[in-house]
């Protein structure tokens, strides 16, 4: 499967200074090789941290089952579930178009990060504007290829499980 990418955040109006960002997407859509599993990778549109996602099939024996009540791994934990929202924009809602062989009704496992030592356009603009404290002197920003990463250990881990 190819992947989907979408660039919809207006950078320049948030006032987001030149950074390892910039030649990044805003979303993007790919199937995991190893599972088969579909992964999206996110960006909050306000701060510009990035979030991870893995769907799987209603026949999955976590489907509908809430964050707080997985034993899954993820940068900072698990922080979101649930299944696509109707009206979500292709373009930017935590929603994917299926391809063959995978889930219409996926339901999401989600990461993301923003936790401490997490660090993200909005803190680059912070630091810019003479807020030294953004970074705590050890923040570092997350990147697609980390997220990609990511959402792929979560993958095998949720392809593990069976009932």
């Amino acid at each position: 499967m190819q992947s989907k990418s979408w660039t919809t955040i207006d950078r320049n109006a948030l006032g987001w200074p030149s950074g390892p960002w910039d030649n990044e997407p805003d979303k993007v859509q790919w199937q995991d090789e190893a599972t088969g599993l579909p992964c999206l990778a996110v960006r909050q549109p306000n701060s510009g941290h990035w979030c991870g996602y893995v769907g799987v099939s209603t026949e999955h024996p976590l489907h509908g089952k809430d964050f707080e009540m997985v034993d899954l791994v993820a940068h900072g934990g698990i922080t979101y579930t649930d299944a696509c929202q109707p009206g979500d924009d292709e373009s930017r809602g935590i929603c994917h178009t299926p391809d063959p062989g995978e889930p219409d009704h996926a339901w999401w496992f989600g990461f993301d990060c923003a936790h401490a030592g997490d660090w993200s356009p909005s803190s680059a603009k912070m630091e810019e504007m003479g807020y030294p404290f953004t970074r705590f002197g050890y923040g570092r920003y997350r990147t697609l290829d980390y997220v990609r990463d990511e959402c792929a250990n979560l993958a095998r881990q949720l392809a593990g499980v069976h009932s």
